[in-house]
């Protein structure tokens, strides 16, 4: 099994910045894509960035410019930093690994219990 774990958002006031983190582990062979994806209350799940196992990284519209993931291959570990947090921010943000857990067959998606953040304006 693989598990992922995020650290605990919070409660910031806007303007602010955060840094979430996302740990993978269990069964791991490699971990191709992570990413984040964010729901607010009333709303679909939505893409907030991506990083490729070589770093190549994507970015919502909406986040562009004042986020940045990134990750630690060594340490099956994903940041993401956002910065000029707003309001529209709030939402619970998931984390999501693709995950090979042996050098023969294909990569399953895995997701984080998710983590509450909050933007105070």
């Amino acid at each position: 099994q693989v598990q992922l774990v995020e650290s605990v958002g919070g409660l910031v006031q806007a303007g602010g910045s955060l840094r979430l983190s996302c740990a993978a582990s269990g069964t791991i062979f490699k971990i191709n894509d992570m990413g984040w994806f964010r729901q607010a209350p009333g709303k679909q799940r939505e893409l907030v960035a991506t990083i490729t196992s070589g770093g190549s990284t994507n970015y919502a519209d909406s986040v562009k410019g004042r986020s940045t993931i990134s990750r630690d291959n060594a340490k099956n570990t994903m940041y993401l930093e956002m910065n000029s947090l707003k309001p529209e921010d709030t939402a619970v943000y998931y984390c999501a690994a693709d995950v090979q857990r042996a050098p023969i067959g294909v990569a399953y998606r895995n997701w984080g219990q998710g983590t509450q953040v909050t933007v105070s304006s």
